[in-house]
């Protein structure tokens, strides 16, 4: 092997070695001040949400961590026929919010944020803020309950409604814990920024 090929593929290998995945989930997802020491731009993100939509910065951390884990790529898992044949992905559900193709959509059509994507942790937010303020709206759920707007994040502003969450015992603990998580948040966000 040349000198200039080894030399090539070193800077290649040293390059991707630091490079730092920014769409994988920073450690610690327990502690917000963690999160946000790993992600100094996300807290940028959920404060300027907070501005615009009004949803505290402890909710959208919440919402974020149930749906994502902060995994800016996230989809749902593969369906398999027969146990072993792929059959697509559960949903069409996406990056750090989990929005789905045709609330995605719809949001990029409202706010006329025609160039936003599911990856990017200030679109993500933004269109978190206008969705939960829909179910403020529509539903009457306040922006600082996290349990109810996840809710109706998960169910829809029409499934929130009939309260279809009712016949899912799973759906409902998942609710209390992102709404404890918030609380927990809420907390440690008092001691780090």
């Amino acid at each position: 092997m040349s000198r200039t090929l080894r030399a090539m593929v070193l800077l290649v290998l040293v390059a991707a070695c630091g490079s730092g995945d920014r769409s994988g989930a920073p450690r610690n997802l327990d502690n917000a001040c963690s999160i946000l020491d790993q992600r100094p731009g996300y807290l940028n993100a959920f404060k300027r949400t907070e501005r615009r939509w009004g949803v505290p910065v402890h909710v959208q951390m919440a919402t974020i961590y149930q749906e994502s884990k902060f995994i800016s790529d996230a989809r749902t898992p593969f369906r398999y026929s027969l146990g072993v044949i792929p059959m697509g992905r559960q949903s069409s559900a996406f990056g750090y919010s989990q929005a789905l193709d045709g609330t995605w959509d719809e949001y990029r059509q409202e706010t006329g944020r025609r160039s936003a994507r599911r990856d990017r942790i200030n679109d993500a937010t933004d269109f978190m803020g206008w969705y939960m303020n829909k179910s403020r709206d529509r539903n009457g759920i306040p922006l600082t309950d996290a349990r109810n707007q996840y809710l109706a994040y998960h169910e829809g502003h029409t499934g929130f409604a009939r309260g279809s969450y009712n016949n899912k015992s799973w759906l409902v603990r998942v609710a209390r814990e992102v709404g404890q998580r918030s609380q927990s948040y809420q907390f440690q966000l008092t001691s780090c920024t």
